[in-house]
């Protein structure tokens, strides 16, 4: 018997069953920066049948059944944070800066024939320096704060918290726009028929990026960061 219902919020679905994050995905519901809503609210705001799409998530729920205690939502909090620098910061750090010349080219060579490339690459750059600066902050500042917080809950350290805390969901929700405006600039990184090599690497990897960031968002704003605003 599924543990899910219409009323289960998205993000939690997500957290129990992090492979139910490629349904959202695909289907464009918001399951990190927006995920704080009922599965049926979040389908009828996407115009789909609620019971459809829960039947989807119940069917991988069901798949994944005997998976589920690897998944990262089950790690305490020093984990985690181990889990996301590795996994998370270090694929951005490592992908976005091997993937600008790409992007670059493309804009250059194509851009006056599609001048949504131009777009692209002005997002891009954005995004770019939002993702980079917001990492180093979390691991220069904000998680050796809440490691210490983890170690020894006092007030003080929670005061301290609240706003770096605060500050970073809402540069999780600008990152969040910024992919956003991607999907629509590139209607759903559609590539053209006639698409070079470089057009569809560049695609891609824009595509992988955002997985991996929205799988990153969620596990900070709705794992870690809720465990923190619970403690303090």
């Amino acid at each position: 018997m599924s543990s899910f219902t219409l009323q289960t919020l998205v993000s939690d679905i997500v957290t129990a069953v992090p492979q139910t994050a490629d349904i959202f995905r695909s289907l464009r519901i918001d399951f990190c920066c927006g995920g704080q809503v009922p599965l049926e609210e979040a389908a009828k705001q996407r115009q789909l049948e609620p019971a459809a799409v829960l039947k989807q998530v119940q069917s991988l729920e069901d798949k994944f059944a005997d998976y589920l205690e690897s998944r990262p939502s089950s790690l305490n909090e020093v984990e985690l944070i181990e889990y996301i620098q590795e996994k998370h910061h270090a694929f951005l750090r490592e992908e976005l800066p091997a993937l600008t010349p790409y992007v670059t080219k493309l804009a250059r060579v194509h851009g006056d024939r599609r001048p949504e490339l131009l777009e692209v690459q002005k997002l891009f750059s954005g995004l770019k320096q939002e993702l980079l600066d917001h990492t180093q902050d979390e691991d220069d500042q904000v998680f050796p704060l809440i490691l210490k917080f983890v170690a020894d809950p006092n007030p003080q350290t929670a005061e301290q918290l609240k706003p770096h805390v605060s500050e970073l969901v809402q540069e999780h929700a600008q990152a969040g726009r910024i992919l956003q405006e991607l999907r629509n600039v590139t209607t759903d990184y559609e590539l053209p028929a006639d698409a070079c090599g470089t057009y569809r690497l560049v695609y891609q990897r824009l595509a992988m990026i955002e997985k991996d960031t929205f799988e990153h968002i969620h596990l900070e704003n709705n794992v870690l960061f809720e465990r923190i605003r619970a403690a303090v």
